[in-house]
């Protein structure tokens, strides 16, 4: 009899063993499906964030009507040159249609940038490291982007290319057309540079 009760209550525990680990299993189940969910929510509101903000930037337009958004990606594009004033560092990057131009020679070997080059001066205001063992200035505040883009028809009258100032302002976090940029230093200030195409900066050796 002993040994029947004995039998009875094991079975009794292995049973309820074995109806436990499903409801164990479910709840590791939904504890792992609700932190992915939370995990994709969290990626999924930075991905729109990010994209957000280059829509508002990229919805802006140029008193003269060039768009922001025919730059666009070109925060990846590849540098070109550089330049620096006493206050301002400028990156000269350009986009694969120009690029390619330069890599063939031009406007060096006296041909024009083909229509779709595109370039955008990034402009940095300067200070001093803190950091390196030696004088250098680095970027501090970025400031503006000033654009430029080929088009011969489009833009006849100033030498084939549209230029265009986007100012940023850090304290916002936002960009803006610059509402003066049609009499920005463009065309008249690109002019003595009329026989390489428009274009003050080589692209630099490597």
């Amino acid at each position: 009899m002993t040994e029947l009760l004995t039998k009875s209550v094991a079975q009794e525990q292995q049973e309820e063993k074995i109806e436990t680990r499903p409801g164990v299993q479910r709840i590791a189940d939904f504890t792992i499906v609700a932190t992915a969910v939370v995990v994709l929510a969290a990626l999924g509101a930075a991905a729109l964030f990010a994209q957000s903000q280059n829509n508002d930037k990229y919805s802006l337009k140029s008193p003269s009507g060039i768009a922001f958004s025919d730059f666009r990606g070109y925060e990846d594009w590849s540098v070109a040159s550089s330049a620096r004033t006493d206050e301002i560092l400028k990156v000269i990057v350009a986009n694969p249609t120009m690029i390619k131009a330069y890599k063939a020679g031009v406007p060096i070997n006296g041909q024009p940038f083909p229509d779709g080059s595109m370039i955008v001066k990034l402009q940095w205001k300067l200070k001093k490291s803190t950091e390196a063992p030696f004088a250098v200035e680095v970027p501090d505040v970025f400031s503006q982007a000033f654009v430029m883009e080929k088009d011969s028809k489009r833009f006849a009258k100033s030498g084939g290319w549209g230029y265009a100032v986007f100012n940023y302002d850090a304290t916002s976090d936002k960009f803006s057309a610059d509402a003066k940029s049609p009499s920005d230093c463009g065309f008249a200030c690109h002019t003595p540079v009329k026989a390489k195409d428009y274009i003050f900066h080589p692209y630099q050796k490597r």
